[in-house]
């Protein structure tokens, strides 16, 4: 039989503890600009910039009629969606 003493001290345990990456949902583009920048955007700001910038979007199962007016995403909130798009890797 053998017996080992080893000293922890300073030595933190979950050094090397896998953490995966967080995927890019709308909902974790929109925590991430609200931490980032203090404001809330729409799901319909997001699916507008990934337009404009050709990523894929899933299918809307619910598009509407298309008779009413669709809101423009300002240019803040552009940007703040993009820097997202940047952080999660997706541009």
């Amino acid at each position: 039989m053998v017996s080992i003493k080893v000293d922890l001290d300073g030595i933190a345990l979950d050094q090397g503890r896998y953490v995966p990456p967080t995927k890019p949902t709308y909902k974790n583009i929109k925590q991430w600009i609200f931490d980032k920048y203090g404001f809330n955007v729409s799901t319909l700001y997001i699916a507008q910039v990934k337009d404009k910038v050709g990523l894929e979007k899933r299918k809307n199962y619910n598009p509407g009629s298309g008779e009413g007016k669709v809101p423009v995403c300002l240019p803040e909130k552009e940007k703040a969606i993009m820097e997202a798009f940047k952080h999660f890797g997706l541009i």
